[in-house]
Order: C-alpha cells, then sequence, then structure tokens
C-alpha cells in the first residue's frame, strides 16, 4: 500500500529538493554516457544535421568489402554511375541498337536509289544433232535439239548496269530518313530515362546511409534514456511505467535499426547491379546533397522545352514516317520504270575475237511496269499507311499537350521540393532542441516519458524528411531535365 502511494505520489506531486538532486545527478551521469554532441545545440549539431559524406555500413557489407581484392572500396560519384550505367544498362544498348538499325536502314535505302552493277557469267550447253556429212551444207537440217538456245555452246560473261525508278523507292528513302531521326530522339529519351533511374538508385543509397545514421542515432538515444529511467526508478523517483515505455522505445528504436540497415542493403544491390558488369558491393558513394544545383526560371525551362524535348522529336518524325509510308502506298498504284544496261561476252565461243570479228557488246533494255489489277492489295496498303498517319498525327498532338504539362508538374514539383529543404532543416533543427529540453523537463520532473518518446520519434521523422526533401528535389531536377536537356 505504501509502495503504492509512493507511485501515486510521484506521478501527481512535485518532487522533493533531494529527489531533484538525485535526479539532476542521473540526467549529468546520462550526459557522460552519451555522445557529448547527440542533440546538443552546438556546431556540433549543426554538422550532425549536415550528414557527412561518410556513413557507416551495415557489418555484413564491411565484411563484403573487407573481402575484395586491396580492401579499399571503390569512391563512386554521380558522374562516375551514369558513366558506368551507359556501359552496362541493357535497356539504353537497345535504344543505341535500333538507333543502328535505322541508320543501316538509310544506307540501304539510299543504295536502291542509284544504280546496281553485277558481274553475270554462265554457260549454256545443248546435246547437238550429230548432223551426218550429207546434210552439212544444207540449210534444211537443224543444228541443235532446242532451239530456244543461241547455240549449241553459249557463253556469257557480261557486267550488268541496273537502275529502277519509282515513287515507292524516292518514299522509301524519306522514310528511313525521317526513321533515324525517330531512332537518335528514341536513343536521346533512353540517356536522359537513365539519367533518372541512376539518379533515383545513387541518391537513393545516399538517402539510406542518412537514414541507417539516423536509426543508430535514435537507437543510441532509446538506450540512454532507458537506462536513466531505470536509475530513477531504482532512486523511487519514477514510476515502473516509465521504465516499461522506455524499454518498448528503445525494442522499437532498435527494430528501425535493423529495418534500415536492410534497406540500405538493398539500395546498395540495385545501385550495383546498374553501374557494375561483374557483381561488386565494395564500394561508396559521394553525398553531395547539400549542394542543389540551381533551378532556372520557368520561361527559360519552357523554352528549352519546346527545342530539346526528345519526345517531341520522336512524335514528329513518326507523323513523318506515316507520311511517307503513305507516298510509297501511292507508288505501288503507279507505272515504274527499270533500266538495264549490259556489256562482255554473249557468243558461241569464249573469247574476245573469233574469226577476226570481235565478241565483245553491249545491250540495252528499258522497261515500264504498269500496275493493272492485284485484288486490292495496293489500295489496301494505301488504306493502312493512311490509318497509321492518323495515328501519328493524333500521337503529336497529344505529346504536345503532354509537354506544356509535364514542364509545369515537374518544375513546380522540384521548386516546392527547393524551397521546403530549408523548413525541413528548421524543422529537423528544433526537433532536436526539443528533445534535449524534453530531456530537461523530465529530469526536472515537469514531463512525462510519453513526451520523451514522442520528441525522439518526431526528432527521427524530422530528420528523415528533410533527406527524402533533398533527394525529391535532386529527382524532381533529373524529370525535368528529360525534358529540356542540362541547364
Amino acid at each position: 500500500m505504501t509502495s503504492k502511494n509512493n507511485l501515486d505520489q510521484s506521478q501527481k506531486t512535485p518532487v522533493s529538493q533531494n529527489g531533484r538532486s538525485r535526479r539532476a545527478m542521473a540526467f549529468i551521469l546520462g550526459l557522460a554516457a552519451a555522445s557529448p554532441a547527440l542533440f546538443a545545440q552546438t556546431p556540433a549539431a549543426t554538422l550532425e544535421l549536415s550528414h557527412p559524406h561518410s556513413y557507416p555500413y551495415p557489418y555484413e557489407s564491411q565484411a563484403t568489402d573487407a573481402a575484395s581484392a586491396d580492401g579499399t572500396p571503390l569512391t563512386i560519384t554521380l558522374q562516375d554511375a551514369l558513366e558506368r550505367a551507359r556501359v552496362n544498362d541493357p535497356q539504353y544498348h537497345a535504344a543505341l541498337t535500333d538507333l543502328g538499325v535505322a541508320r543501316e536502314d538509310r544506307v540501304q535505302a539510299r543504295a536502291g536509289l542509284l544504280p546496281g552493277v553485277t558481274y553475270n557469267n554462265s554457260f549454256i550447253y545443248t546435246e547437238g544433232t550429230g548432223q551426218p556429212p550429207a546434210c552439212a551444207l544444207s540449210s534444211t537440217c537443224p543444228a541443235s535439239r532446242f532451239i530456244a538456245n543461241n547455240g549449241v555452246h553459249e557463253y556469257i560473261s557480261q557486267g550488268n548496269a541496273h537502275e529502277a525508278v519509282s515513287l515507292t523507292n524516292f518514299a522509301d528513302y524519306r522514310r528511313s530518313s525521317a526513321a533515324l531521326a525517330q531512332a537518335r530522339a528514341k536513343a536521346e529519351i533512353a540517356t536522359r530515362g537513365l539519367v533518372v533511374a541512376v539518379t533515383q538508385a545513387y541518391y537513393g543509397l545516399v538517402i539510406a546511409q542518412r537514414k541507417f545514421s539516423t536509426a543508430q542515432r535514435g537507437s543510441t538515444e532509446a538506450q540512454r534514456f532507458l537506462k536513466i529511467s531505470q536509475e530513477l526508478q531504482n532512486g523511487g523517483e519514477v514510476a515502473r511505467a516509465d521504465v516499461v515505455k522506455a524499454s518498448i522505445q528503445a525494442q522499437q528504436q532498435q527494430r528501425d535499426l535493423q529495418e534500415a540497415q536492410l534497406a540500405m542493403q538493398r539500395s546498395r544491390l540495385d545501385l550495383a547491379v546498374m553501374i557494375f558488369a561483374e557483381w561488386n558491393q565494395n564500394f561508396s558513394v559521394v553525398d553531395d546533397l547539400q549542394t542543389p544545383e540551381p533551378l532556372p526560371p520557368f520561361t527559360e525551362v519552357q523554352a528549352a522545352g519546346r527545342k530539346n524535348n526528345p519526345d517531341l522529336r520522336a512524335a514528329l518524325a513518326a507523323l513523318a514516317v506515316a507520311n511517307h509510308q503513305v507516298t510509297a502506298a501511292w507508288g505501288g498504284l503507279l507505272p515504274s520504270l527499270s533500266v538495264d544496261y549490259f556489256y562482255g561476252i554473249d557468243s558461241n565461243r569464249f573469247a574476245i575475237r573469233t574469226n577476226g570479228v570481235r565478241d565483245l557488246g553491249y545491250s540495252a533494255v528499258a522497261s515500264l511496269q504498269i500496275p493493272i489489277f492485284s485484288w486490292g492489295a495496293d489500295r489496301s496498303k494505301l488504306k493502312q499507311a493512311e490509318l497509321r498517319r492518323d495515328q501519328a498525327r493524333l500521337e503529336l498532338s497529344h505529346e504536345q499537350r503532354q509537354l506544356l504539362s509535364h514542364l509545369q508538374q515537374f518544375y513546380e514539383e522540384a521548386s516546392m521540393a527547393r524551397s521546403e529543404m530549408e523548413s525541413l532543416a528548421s524543422s529537423a533543427e528544433m526537433a532536436a532542441e526539443s528533445l534535449r529540453l524534453t530531456n530537461l523537463r523530465y529530469q526536472a520532473g515537469e514531463s512525462t516519458v510519453l513526451e520523451i518518446v514522442d520528441a525522439q520519434n518526431t526528432l527521427t521523422q524530422s530528420r528523415n524528411a528533410y533527406d527524402d526533401g533533398q533527394m525529391r528535389y535532386r529527382v524532381a531536377v533529373a524529370n525535368l531535365q528529360t525534358l529540356t536537356g542540362s541547364f
């Protein structure tokens, strides 16, 4: 009964002067056991908020790094990560492959407009009739069994220059040029998309390391407060409920630390897959989030988006491709001309001269093909091309509207993220100060354990929100630059 009265009195009435002395002594011992600049409002706290470039890694990661060849982690900057990802990313290389294929398609289409030269060699042997001597001078005796051939022996060795002229050939060349422009635009889209993906993965690891460091600090503070509450309970100055609550908080902080460690390791693995051709986890990243790049005015961003947007260029090129496909389909309904020029030997003997007569000669053939009837196939091809052209026009109009929408959305997000960083930094500083003051008030018996726990959680959330805000700005700028290019 006496202990219950003491418990109730400790919760409802101010502590005595002797109790305050014991609390002050326990508070001093707790501060001595903790890091001197853990949450104090000193220059050290400012450095702590700015998050230094190096962060402790999980124990498993340290073991992996220690097992590397030279034992020294490779330091990777964002530019290093981008260069490595350009070498190793398969989707980016697929876009480059499509660009190379489109370039060769144009070479082939251009070759189709120019004369082609081949050299043909053939020998035709026809079984003779075996003429009797009496028919040797008679013109009525047959000379061979197959009258379609020019002689019993026919040697052909000729060069052939061939040229085909049609509307379809010219349209195919122009279509291939437009397709090349489209492939270039898609390669640029892939390049900028890769920058966004690498930026997210790179700063995702940076932020994961920051959150792991914050979780470590939170766990250390929770353990320190648990020790203080136990000492105060032993002195009869606080209730058992305070120790229980502090113990729960310490366990929760330990679980959060494990989760942060797992998230950091996952982020490291995601980035390693993107930037290394061979499996490697022995690397560190540089934290440069403290120096955000400037954001230009919206008018400059809008002008750059209209000029340098690869999605818009790709849509324009797709419309040009569709238009040239319509022209090529019309070419299938119109006449086409082909010209062949032959020079060489077409003789019964394989020789330049026979009985003083020169066997070398030439011939030319011109053909005009006029389409008459194809069971509607040519008209169907024209209809298909017109449908693709209409779809390309619709996509171009949609892309133009989407460009204006995305420009404004990405710019507003980047602008808001940049303006919020100062507020988030101030909130984190005030949360650290709030925890320090709440600790003092608790030692003086003026606050409860719930206020301590709330202050600890608020500090962790404020620090994480500040880190997320810095990453949000970098990713928002990367998304904006997919539309405008580099500022």
